[in-house]
């Protein structure tokens, strides 16, 4: 099984839109897997996009926080792991 690493966790999700905003404690980069897990979430995506102040990015470091369109809802506090 693959190992994972806690990389941030979501501070902000925009129901009408599907996006989740991620802080940020490690490097992120599109094309990446996540693993998010909170209290009633658990799933896996692979990171399409990114973006900070509605700019496309493709590699966020520690401290950034960015957001990302989720494939489901997520809730402020889910713990966002980099799947390894």
């Amino acid at each position: 099984m693959a190992g994972e690493k806690l990389i941030g966790k979501i501070s902000h999700y925009f129901g009408n839109i599907g996006v989740g905003i991620i802080e940020l404690s490690d490097v992120l980069n599109v094309g990446d897997k996540i693993h998010i897990k909170g209290s009633s979430t658990d799933f896996e995506q692979t990171i399409d996009s990114m973006q900070i102040e509605h700019q496309n990015i493709d590699v966020v470091k520690a401290g950034d926080g960015v957001g990302v369109k989720m494939i489901e809802k997520v809730r402020e506090g889910d713990e966002v792991y980099k799947v390894l």
